[in-house]
Order: structure tokens, then C-alpha cells, then sequence
């Protein structure tokens, strides 16, 4: 008798996760951790390596913002890769170069150098990105997708809290050229791993044309043989050609992506780069502000995860929305608190701002999360990666708008923060707005019944 024709998608529906499924998660979040590391060590040990160089800080930045404009360049270029070679392949040059380009950093003799070498490795970073997502959310059942996905978006700062722990005490011992190579070399091993665990997905291998790879993939997980059938998905538009993300299906969920993950990481970058600025001309000492941040940092994580348990649960769109209205909400209060705020605030006063925005972190933290949840239902199977990686793209279009202009608005105030949260509230809205373009979302969950 014949083996029940179906998707992987519907094979999974009913199946508990498997051990493999867990480890492959596991490695993804591996790699996103692993990335984190290596983009942010620079920004830990710069105090070293200006002093090094005996550069000021603004020629310096050219080398702190080269992993930046990498990244962005790297999710789109690694996405397209990553749909036409195969996740798993794309991992491993991704963590490949980002290991030796951090290794290769440790033998930078000026800033100029330093900054090509980063570029090199935020390529690396930006294709692990896009990869590891895809990749995971393709082995896990749907019911199961908007969390894990939330869940890996995490990664990246979870590295950046290890780097901060472990980069000073390598960089006081060794030099800040030892802990790149210490966090290079160890990188390296995560290709054999990422070579040695991961397997691209049966759905993504069948859009390939490669039935009997699927089917070998597919027993990993489940128990029985099952004739698989790709995928559909609303872009394909029943033909089963693969399609690229600039196709004319993709271009609400295009428009929708850029629009929102734009305004979401410019919020982002503006609060984290440049809280400390205000919060010190409003009466905080440095550490006090440096703390606020780090608070910010912290809700961040928990931000990223529920976006994808209340997405799942009420769907990705009524999430966005009201996430959009939260951090307006959120925004208009912290700039309310800090332009009242005394020219030396007492506890309470420091609490409130502190706290507003540390909610700001878990609000625009959970709009990113979700955005990447729409991505992963969104893009089909032929072109996912490269879908995350455009949205990748577009954040950091936001991340560098945020980092160039927050300065010159806080400069245009002449003491008062309206016009860069006025900015910052127009973002919001677009948050909300990009809610309603984006046609393909995460549809509510079903309640549980008693």
C-alpha cells in the first residue's frame, strides 16, 4: 500500500519533537550565539585598541561601524546563498569566515585595516543570521515556529553578554590581539559541528528537485515512511517554481518587512546608542546610564521570546499593532519623564526613567522578534533566507539612520529631547502601520480546549 502523501509540515503537526530536531535548534543558537560573540568583541576591547592605534574615537568609529554595514550586506548576500547551495553549506562558510576574519583582526596595524577586516567577518555574521533562522524554523512544527524563532533571535545578544563576561579578562592577560584569536580559533570549531549535526530541511530540499535527499532527511525525525509533497505556499502561485524575494507575489511582504524592521531597529539603536547621552545631560551620572542600557538589554531577551508566544497565540498581526501602540505609548511617557526631570533626580526619579526604558528595550525588542516570526511564515521555502536576509538589510538601514542622526536631533532640542523622540514616535506608528501592508502573517492559534 502506498505511503500517504503529504507535506513535512503536516508530517510534523502531530509528531513530539525529536532528538534531533532539539539539536539542531541547539546548534542554530550555537552559531547566533557564536556570532555575537565575535561582532561585539570589538566594541569591548576598543578602549585597548584606540589607545593601541592612538587614534580618537571618531576615526575609530569607521571600524566599529564596518561589522554593521557587513552584517546587512552579508544577511542578503548569505540568504541568496543559503536558498541556492543549501542552508547547512551556507552555516559553515558563514561561521568560517566570520572565525577567520576575527583571527585576521588580531593582525590589524591601523584603523583602516582593522575596518576591512570587519567588514569581512559582518558578512560572516549577517549570513549565519539569515541561515540559522531559516534553517530552524524549517525542522520544527509550526505550532512550535514563532517561538523558536523569537527564542534564536536572542542569540545574538546572549554572545554579546559572554563576550563582556570573558573579552576583559582575555584582553587584560593576552592583549586585545589574543582574545581575537582565542574567540576566532574557538569559532572554527562551530563549522565542524554546524558540517558534523545540521541537514537542510525536506522541504527545502524538494524545492531543489531532490525527492530521495528529502526522504532521508525526513526518517531523522519520523517514524514512519511518508510520500512528502512540497510545500504549498500563497507566492508560489501553484505552478512549484521557486521564486526570489524581489517577486511581484513577495512585494506586500517586501514593503511591510522594510518598512517595519526599519522603523522597529531604528527605535532600537536610538535608545541603546544613545540613552546615555541624555540621561547625563538630565543629571544621571555615566554608570547610572550605563545601567539604564543594560536594563534595556536584559528586557530585550525577554521581549524577543513572548513576541513569539503572543504571535502564535493571537497571530502576528494584531501583535505588531498593538506592540507599535505600546512602544508609542511607552516613548511618549520617557520623553515626558526626561524632559521634566530635575537637574539632580532623586531614586524615584531615576527609577522611572530606568524602568521606562527598559520597557522601551522589550517593546521595539519584541517588534523585531516578531517581524522575524513574519518572515519565516511569510517567505516560502525558495526563497526564506534570502527574505530574512532583506529584512536584515533593511534593520540595518534603521541601525545606521539611528546612530547618525540621534546626535543631531539631540543637538537640535538645544536641551530638550521633542524632536528626537518626536522621531522616534513617527517610527512607532510606522510599526503599526507596516502590521496592516504585510499580507502573509502567523494566524491565531486555536485555543486549547478544556
Amino acid at each position: 500500500m502506498a505511503a500517504k502523501s503529504m507535506t513535512f509540515s503536516e508530517a510534523l503537526s502531530g509528531a513530539p519533537m525529536r532528538a534531533f530536531q532539539w539539536a539542531t535548534v541547539a546548534v542554530c543558537m550555537l552559531v547566533l550565539v557564536s556570532d555575537g560573540v565575535d561582532m561585539q568583541l570589538l566594541g569591548i576591547v576598543a578602549p585597548l585598541v584606540i589607545a593601541d592605534f592612538g587614534v580618537d574615537r571618531a576615526t575609530f568609529g569607521v571600524a566599529m561601524s564596518a561589522a554593521l554595514v557587513g552584517f546587512g550586506l552579508g544577511a542578503w548576500a548569505g540568504g541568496w546563498l543559503g536558498d541556492t547551495i543549501g542552508r547547512r553549506y551556507t552555516l559553515a562558510i558563514a561561521a568560517l569566515v566570520f572565525a577567520l576574519a576575527t583571527v585576521a583582526a588580531s593582525l590589524s596595524d591601523s584603523v583602516w585595516t582593522l575596518a576591512l577586516w570587519r567588514l569581512v567577518g559582518g558578512l560572516g555574521f549577517g549570513a549565519a543570521y539569515a541561515n540559522s533562522l531559516a534553517l530552524a524554523s524549517e525542522w520544527v512544527p509550526e505550532r512550535l515556529r514563532p517561538v523558536t524563532v523569537s527564542t534564536l533571535s536572542v542569540g545574538t545578544p546572549i554572545g554579546g553578554t559572554v563576550v563582556g563576561w570573558l573579552g576583559p579578562n582575555l584582553a587584560a592577560s593576552y592583549g586585545w590581539q589574543g582574545a581575537f584569536v582565542a574567540f576566532g580559533i574557538a569559532t572554527l570549531l562551530l563549522v565542524v559541528i554546524v558540517l558534523a549535526v545540521l541537514r537542510d530541511s525536506p522541504s527545502f530540499l524538494l524545492t531543489r528537485g531532490k525527492p530521495e535527499q528529502a526522504a532521508r532527511a525526513a526518517r531523522r525525525v519520523l517514524k514512519d515512511d511518508v510520500a512528502l509533497a512540497p510545500e504549498p505556499h500563497a507566492a508560489d502561485a501553484g505552478d512549484g517554481k521557486s521564486i526570489g524575494v524581489l517577486h511581484a507575489s513577495n512585494f506586500r511582504l517586501n514593503l511591510g518587512v522594510g518598512l517595519g524592521f526599519t522603523a522597529a531597529a531604528f527605535v532600537a539603536y536610538a535608545i541603546l546608542n544613545w540613552s546615555t547621552t541624555f540621561l547625563t545631560a538630565s543629571g544621571f551620572t555615566l554608570p547610572q546610564a550605563g545601567g539604564a542600557v543594560a536594563v534595556a538589554g536584559i528586557t530585550s531577551m525577554l521581549g524577543s521570546v513572548a513576541a513569539g508566544v503572543f504571535a502564535r497565540r493571537f497571530g502576528s498581526r494584531r501583535v505588531m499593532i498593538a506592540l507599535g501602540i505600546i512602544l508609542l505609548a511607552i516613548l511618549a511617557a520617557l520623553a515626558f519623564v526626561v524632559e521634566t526631570l530635575p537637574a539632580a533626580p532623586d531614586d524615584n526619579e531615576r527609577l522611572l526613567a530606568v524602568s521606562l526604558i527598559g520597557a522601551a528595550g522589550a517593546a521595539f525588542s519584541a517588534s523585531i522578534a516578531a517581524m522575524y516570526v513574519v518572515m519565516v511564515a511569510g517567505y516560502p521555502q525558495s526563497c526564506r533566507s534570502a527574505g530574512i536576509g532583506f529584512g536584515i538589510f533593511t534593520s540595518r538601514v534603521g541601525a545606521v539612520g539611528a546612530s547618525g542622526l540621534g546626535g543631531a536631533l539631540l543637538d537640535l532640542g538645544a536641551g530638550s529631547v521633542a524632536p528626537f523622540f518626536a522621531v522616534l514616535a513617527v517610527a512607532a506608528v510606522l510599526v503599526a502601520i507596516s502590521a496592516l501592508i504585510i499580507d502573509r502573517h502567523v494566524r491565531p492559534s486555536p485555543p486549547a480546549k478544556g
